[in-house]
């Protein structure tokens, strides 16, 4: 495997020790990265390590502090931080197991693919893989990497395994303190009908390539413009309300959003059977006109 490991060690499962090694599952999605310039010379803006009275100052002399009182600080070297002993640097151990559902989404941070450090522990691995799997569990744990101790989860997945970083109870903010001032009123069920029928009408398996960051991709297109000397007209969006308040009636934007409420439906998809009742309706529209037309006009004169 040409990629370098995260983490190398063990799962340990009571008597039952494994050895894996551990590599990151996500990478860094393209972006645009900017530099700072200064603008009269076109020149790109640098930064020094300086210290207060001495000025810049040797990299291979800077070592880590830590400020327990203004201006105070105790100062440790890279060979004393790594030397703190903590069993979770080298062993992971599974010390509980909870359903897969039981963990709210909130608390996972990063995902990792766990593999099987050499043949000989790959039977191991598959049998602590199989086991997760049938019992719909996920197994839990902490582990030291770069610099702090997480808590882990541990889940099969296709040949190998998953593990997931995840944040501790002090990390996330409590929910009721954001939504405490929404009310509890129940919805109208006419609009809840409309708004499920919306969501059943847009559901699809989840397919990752469908996204793209279209930020970038106009951040891009803005760049190349500008290289080849072209005019950048910058549009004023002063006017429009990101909250969007203009959506007064809320049933007639869900109606409208399925494409039953006359117009163009912004949900796209099956367009025939809103034809279908504005067809109804044309033809009577169309007999009462049919009827005493000069009978109208005298009504208004009378």
């Amino acid at each position: 495997m040409a990629a370098r490991p995260y983490w190398r060690g063990q799962i340990r499962l009571a008597l039952v020790s494994i050895p894996v090694e551990i590599y990151s599952a996500t990478k860094s999605g393209a972006a645009v990265a900017f530099h700072q310039i200064y603008e009269p010379t076109g020149q790109r803006i640098k930064y020094e390590k300086t210290v207060p009275g001495i000025g810049p100052v040797d990299v291979e002399k800077i070592i880590k502090g830590f400020e327990y009182e203004k201006g105070e600080y105790v100062l440790l070297d890279e060979k004393e931080i790594e030397g703190v002993k903590l069993e979770s640097k080298k062993t992971l151990e599974l010390t509980q197991f909870v359903d897969s559902h039981d963990i709210d989404p909130i608390y996972f941070e990063k995902p990792y693919y766990v593999v099987p450090a050499d043949d000989l522990a790959e039977e191991a691995f598959v049998v602590l893989r199989e086991a997760l799997k049938r019992s719909h569990k996920i197994g839990l744990g902490q582990l030291a990497m770069r610099g702090r101790e997480y808590v882990v989860s541990i889940k099969g997945c296709g040949r190998g395994m998953i593990m997931e970083t995840l944040r501790y109870a002090d990390e996330v903010h409590k929910a009721a303190s954001y939504f405490r001032d929404i009310g509890d009123t129940k919805p109208d069920e006419d609009l809840l009908d409309l708004a499920q029928t919306l969501i059943d009408k847009k559901t699809g398996k989840f397919d990752a390539s469908e996204f793209h960051d279209r930020y970038v991709d106009a951040l891009k297109d803005l760049i190349e413009r500008k290289k080849k000397g072209k005019t950048i007209t910058i549009e004023d969006d002063k006017g429009s309300d990101p909250r969007g308040s203009n959506v007064v009636d809320l049933m007639a934007a869900l109606k409208k959003s399925l494409g039953t409420g006359g117009g163009s439906g912004a949900g796209g998809g099956e367009k025939a059977p809103a034809k279908k009742p504005a067809a109804k309706k044309a033809a009577p529209a169309r007999k009462e006109a049919a009827k005493p037309a000069t009978k109208a006009p005298a009504r208004k004169r009378a």
